[in-house]
């Protein structure tokens, strides 16, 4: 195996690691924050360390510390030990798994070698994301079983009763896609993604398939567990439900494993409908042969993001003391972008000078695909904490009305007009 071979597998198991794993505590701080916001409070800002706080980062990293070192408990009532300490891990090896198929950039070529940018270099693409995403349930229902506790085991039932209303109209909704793109390998997809139709519109999903990104996407959101479909936990209703009895770490992988299952399913629907890596109207093809356009726009945005991130945290750090740890927070993270804006730019513009080589434009394409990935990756995410805190939740009952009477009629209809169109016109 060579050099090449050995670095791209490093940097794309990382990549899922960190998208999958990694982002959690972000995740955490950035929905307490977007809570805070939505309901007119502040959020968490105060915890810090030597006066760097990140806007209330460091909460959840305190969070998450605390939770390592708890005491891990197991009730003496709890019968099936092995169940219930494997239950945590299993939903979160899924969540994480769910990951390993998602292409971040278009398949990489050094020295005429092509490489997959994805954790696992396999063709299975969608059908490895629905038999994890799948898995994932068991879990929870083994977490509220072996609780011996009654409000876990009413969560367990609910998440059966929840995959049931949900599983079979994700299903049917990727039908249709598998039909538009005729391949189940999710680099394929994107890559019909990079073209248009009508010479304007983006062949991303969600306007090929509108309907299936629809149903898609509301039955991710049950996937997750998250409100407005989180009736496995139901806090207001049976206490936390399935994982009513767990602590520390074990408590704390449930919490992982529904993170990772959020940012695998954020990830999935940009693959899927958004148009995975891609800029808009700009394919590999383009990029590649106009990558010095690309980089110097890139060199003349980076000053002007570094100045408005400067002069938002001038308006909203603003302290009387100069001397304020606050205030020192503030000058040290402007100084910082300010640095990496300068070296990122200074190292483009010798790219630009010296030029990139065959390797280096695509290695340079396959960074800035990285990049969109990841921009469309946190924003999906977003949406997906936006959603929780404006809905209220699901009774379960509603949610099987929801699967069985609207949501599968819908895939249905939606694989049939797929189909005829296919056969009416050929293509």
């Amino acid at each position: 195996m060579s050099t090449a071979a050995i670095v791209i597998i490093i940097v794309n198991i990382l990549l899922a690691k960190i998208l999958s794993v990694g982002t959690t505590p972000i995740m955490v701080w950035w929905e307490r924050r977007v809570a805070g916001f939505i309901q007119d409070r502040t959020g968490p800002n105060r915890c810090d360390i030597g006066g760097i706080r990140l806007g209330g980062l460091i909460q959840a990293i305190a969070d998450m510390l605390k939770l390592v070192f708890k005491e891990d408990f197991t009730p003496s009532h709890i019968k099936e030990k092995f169940l219930y300490t494997i239950a945590p891990a299993l939903v979160f090896i899924c969540s994480f798994l769910t990951m390993a198929v998602i292409p971040f950039a278009d398949n990489l070529v050094i020295d005429g070698e092509s490489f997959m940018m994805q954790a696992i270099p396999t063709q299975l693409g969608i059908m490895w994301f629905l038999a994890f995403a799948g898995l994932s349930v068991f879990g929870i229902i083994l977490g509220g079983y072996s609780s011996q506790n009654k409000y876990g085991l009413l969560g367990g039932i609910r998440a059966s009763a929840q995959v049931i209303s949900y599983e079979a109209a994700m299903g049917l909704s990727i039908i249709s896609i598998l039909l538009t793109y005729g391949s189940i390998n999710l680099n394929d997809m994107v890559q019909a993604q990079g073209d248009t139709f009508f010479g304007i519109i983006p062949s991303w999903g969600i306007f090929m398939q509108p309907l299936a990104a629809l149903i898609f996407i509301v039955t991710a959101f049950a996937e997750t567990n998250r409100t407005p479909f989180d009736i496995a936990e139901g806090e207001s209703e049976i206490v936390a439900g399935y994982h009513t009895e767990y602590s520390a770490m074990r408590f704390g992988l449930f919490q992982v494993g529904e993170y990772a299952a959020m940012s695998a399913s954020s990830a999935i629907i940009v693959t899927l409908f958004l148009g995975g890596y891609h800029i808009p109207w700009m394919d590999t093809a383009t990029i590649q042969s106009n990558i010095n356009y690309v980089i110097l726009a890139i060199v003349i945005l980076l000053p002007i993001k570094a100045y408005l991130f400067a002069k938002w945290m001038n308006k909203n750090y603003d302290w009387l003391d100069a001397n304020d740890k606050r205030h020192r927070e503030k000058n040290i993270l402007i100084r910082g972008f300010w640095l990496l804006a300068i070296v990122i730019s200074a190292v483009l513009i010798m790219f630009l000078v010296t030029g990139l080589g065959e390797n280096g434009v695509n290695i340079a394409t396959a960074v800035i695909q990285i990049g969109t990935f990841v921009v469309k990756f946190l924003l999906m995410n977003l949406v997906f904490i936006w959603i929780r805190w404006t809905l209220l939740r699901f009774r379960y009952d509603q949610l099987q009305m929801l699967g069985w009477k609207v949501l599968i009629p819908l895939a249905i209809l939606n694989i049939v007009i797929t189909a005829t169109f296919i056969v009416v016109t050929g293509s």
